[in-house]
């Protein structure tokens, strides 16, 4: 490989990101890899677990990050975004900017300055379910494994309690934003995705009750590491619930929401139902759905589901939810297969939200439903998520092809 080359930049840190930048590199070409949050690891690493296998998030990531230190030719910047992309294939020209990054890489993560920081904030990692202190690790596998500081809790040299007691000196609220520019050959966008915004869909009532969550939330209530530690609890009482709706396509294929399918809602449910039915197996589930629509090896997890006798699929779609006295909640839904209407009684909900793409402020061809689209520029290559819904295992392989297109470009 020429070593005089410029590197192929990846803009997004999540699983596909992480993939294309190590795939590249690898094969000896040099990569730099931005993420705009500041720590890697996406979506994917809020996850319980994810398909096909099940795995945790530690699995298939902490082997990933481990090949990303051992690799000099991959440089990452965390608290990264990108501001502005001019050039041609082979040849671009990319402005970055970098957020203060108050905690310097000496971090040990000892713990001593979040005994002594008197302010707390809303923890972004459990969807704002929990809190942690103003300075705070992001969660146990963070990569960058360091402590990060929130600027709008902290109140930095007005308090400087977590200065006072740094046996390390890894503090310093005098960094200033960085901006800078790089010359790379390609780039790959692995911008990722965000859940719809389940407050729009008024018939739902998601805003009315924190004992409706989304599915994305829901990884966070069931995950060892999560809201409730391995417990599933409502969040209004801290009580275990004994009957729990899941609401496929919430918004989805819906044209005063989102006109398509997020491809991954279903096979998320069935398995979110299985591992309720493990922790709890004398729990009733009911599963609301249009089409049932899981592939490949996801499948067998319907199966497992048709074969349990405290999961119901009904195939119909909810039409409301109304909170009743005792803080629970009515469904009404069509059940297509009786042709009859029914009421459903449950203690918590969870709305099957789709997929869209992640905010990009850049200079792209987009389609309708803002998700980047192939014909862009030679030397820019959209991926995975960035371009449509897809699961993990899709994201991957779409990525290690990324990896194939970028190192063919000089």
């Amino acid at each position: 490989m020429d070593s005089n080359q410029n590197p192929v930049l990846v803009i997004g840190g999540g699983i596909s990101g992480i993939t294309t930048a190590v795939e590249i590199a690898e094969v000896g070409k040099e990569v730099i890899l931005i993420e705009k949050m500041s720590y890697l690891g996406g979506n994917v690493v809020k996850f319980n677990n994810y398909f096909p296998k099940l795995c945790p998030p530690t699995c298939g990531l902490e082997i990933n990050f481990r090949r990303i230190k051992q690799n000099p030719r991959i440089k990452y910047f965390t608290s990264t975004e990108v501001q502005e992309i001019s050039g041609k294939k082979g040849d671009f020209k990319v402005k970055l900017k970098t957020a203060p990054q108050y905690v310097k890489n000496n971090c040990t993560a000892c713990g001593n300055c979040i005994e002594v920081c008197p302010e707390e904030r809303s923890n972004e990692f459990n969807y704002g379910f929990t809190k942690t202190k103003a300075i705070y690790l992001p969660h146990e596998m963070a990569f960058p494994y360091k402590f990060n500081i929130d600027t709008e809790a902290c109140k930095k040299e007005a308090c400087n309690k977590c200065l006072e007691v740094c046996d390390y000196n890894a503090i310093d609220f005098s960094v200033k934003e960085e901006i800078k520019e790089i010359e790379v050959s390609s780039i790959v966008t692995a911008t990722g995705w965000k859940n719809y915004d389940a407050s729009k869909i008024d018939n739902l009532n998601y805003s009315t009750s924190k004992n409706i969550i989304t599915n994305v939330e829901f990884e966070r209530f069931i995950a060892t590491n999560g809201v409730g530690e391995n417990k599933l609890l409502r969040p209004t009482d801290n009580t275990e619930p004994k009957k729990i709706a899941f609401v496929q396509c919430a918004g989805s294929r819906d044209e005063n929401h989102l006109p398509y399918c997020s491809a991954v809602c279903c096979s998320a449910s069935l398995k979110h139902a299985l591992t309720i039915q493990e922790l709890y197996p004398k729990s009733e589930v009911k599963i609301f759905y249009i089409d049932m629509r899981v592939s490949g090896r996801n499948e067998d997890f319907l199966v497992k589901i048709q074969d349990n006798n405290n999961i119901d699929l009904v195939k119909g779609k909810v039409g409301k939810i109304n909170e009743t006295e005792n803080n629970n909640f009515a469904l009404e839904a069509e059940d297509i297969l009786s042709g009859r209407k029914i009421k459903y009684e449950a203690d918590m909900v969870v709305l099957a939200t789709g997929i869209v793409p992640s905010d990009i402020n850049l200079n792209l061809n987009k389609d309708e439903n803002q998700f980047i689209k192939d014909d862009q520029i030679e030397g820019i290559i959209p991926v995975a998520c960035s371009r449509k819904p897809m699961d993990v295992s899709a994201s991957v392989k779409d990525a290690t092809a990324a990896a194939l297109k970028a190192i063919q470009i000089n």
